[in-house]
């Protein structure tokens, strides 16, 4: 199955990089009533099998978590962008990204899609007093005038990264260990001891987690509230067919 992920600008630069491959997603109550979690696991090799809700009304454990992914399936990345240039007769546009890149011309399938952000982008220009040669607004490469859209905002013809989903488990926020940290993306250099090492990685987790974590939030999925996440590892890799 292919899904959309979001992913914040400092996250998808170290996608790029190379130095990330795996998210880490807070797992949250389907039901208004729960107050906690019960996870399963196999019995013959521990191997994660499903969550469910605590009930607090019922007593009872209900409402079995839907995993945000499964392995095999393909994610696009959702990331803050904008347009930076288009072909309208062509059907065809350029996007700009948060991280300071831009994108090839893209063909866009969506003609109502097209003609609205070219709309809108026409109207940025104008406000920001672009040159205009009487048929264009010109302005060098990486300079677009044109509004910023939040991730969530993204259309997949948008998107330009695509991960591969190769594991997906449970497991509680503050047992990550120094590796894991590593895998998250987060730049560090390795101690030759390795406790201080874990220690060093997970202090520097634990101030890059909380960061991403509305403060109205902070106590139910901060870092000191130990809340269970899902961990979903992936790879990097092309655009499918079916997708082009």
């Amino acid at each position: 199955m292919i899904r959309p992920i979001l992913f914040n600008t400092d996250m998808v630069k170290s996608i790029l990089d190379g130095r990330k491959t795996v998210t880490r997603r807070c797992v949250k109550a389907k039901s208004k009533n729960a107050c906690g979690f019960y996870v399963t696991f196999r019995k013959s090799d521990n191997a994660f099998m499903g969550v469910y809700d605590y009930d607090e009304n019922e007593m009872q454990y209900d409402n079995q978590q839907t995993q945000p992914a499964y392995p095999g399936d393909i994610l696009w990345a959702r990331e803050t962008w904008r347009v930076g240039a288009w072909d309208i007769q062509n059907q065809m546009i350029v996007f700009d990204y948060k991280d300071g890149t831009c994108g090839e011309l893209t063909y866009i399938h969506d003609r109502e899609l097209l003609e609205r952000l070219v709309n809108q982008s026409r109207e940025d220009a104008q406000k920001a007093g672009c040159k205009y040669n009487g048929a264009d607004f010109i302005w060098k490469k990486g300079k677009s005038p044109c509004r910023w859209h939040p991730s969530i905002h993204m259309s997949k013809e948008a998107a330009r990264i695509w991960l591969k989903v190769t594991d997906v488990r449970v497991e509680r926020l503050q047992d990550i260990s120094g590796m894991d940290v590593l895998k998250e993306g987060v730049n560090s250099h390795v101690h030759p001891e390795a406790d201080y090492f874990d220690m060093n990685q997970r202090e520097m987790f634990q101030s890059l987690w909380n960061s991403t974590i509305d403060k109205k939030q902070i106590d139910t999925y901060g870092w000191e509230a130990n809340p269970w996440v899902w961990v979903i590892e992936f790879e990097r890799c092309e655009r499918p067919e079916s997708e082009v």
